[in-house]
């Protein structure tokens, strides 16, 4: 579990400290190799890939509608300035690391899925910004980045349940993707 946090954590860095000293695909790098690493470790990998894709697929459809409405801008997209950064996919793509390993304890603990994502989500971008990765537009930008963090962190961590690669007992309600092989 602490291997778990140390490489999320690099791989934030990578990404945020990339975009901060343009070069966007720093952090994509870095974390491509932990995601490697981290398939390598799970149990059941396809599990692991499609709840990766689902953590993308969320988080670079918010970070879109940030960008799109003004709330927030981030540097050095690496690509078109009018789309999500690559970075931001690195990220999204980091933090579905942790869903299944060092955050599992969370998953039935809404609440504080809910209050670690309405504090932990604009932290993260206050963060962000302070090294230089991206400029936080307006007060409704952290509102906005608050409630999109207080309903994405528990949705991930539902649908970490159902794409669980580290799973660690037998639970007839998860979905395998084994199955469909």
């Amino acid at each position: 579990m602490i291997i778990n946090v140390i490489l999320f954590q690099v791989s934030w860095f990578a990404c945020v400290l990339g975009a901060a000293n343009s070069l966007p695909y720093m952090g994509i790098i870095v974390t491509a190799g932990i995601l490697a690493w981290h398939l390598i470790q799970a149990k059941a990998p396809k599990a692991e890939i499609w709840l990766m894709g689902s953590a993308l697929a969320l988080g670079a459809s918010f970070d879109q509608a940030l960008l799109s409405f003004n709330l927030v801008t981030y540097m050095n997209h690496g690509w078109s300035s009018s789309v999500v950064p690559v970075w931001i996919l690195g990220l999204w793509l980091g933090f579905s690391t942790i869903l299944n390993v060092s955050l599992r304890w969370m998953r039935n603990q809404h609440l504080i899925a809910i209050l670690f994502g309405f504090m932990g989500g604009p932290l993260a971008y206050l963060s962000a910004e302070k090294l230089g990765a991206v400029v936080i537009l307006s007060n409704i930008s952290y509102v906005t980045l608050a409630l999109g963090w207080a309903i994405i962190t528990p949705l991930l961590l539902f649908i970490s349940k159902r794409f669980d690669g580290f799973e660690q007992s037998t639970n007839t309600h998860t979905f395998k993707v084994s199955n469909f092989d």
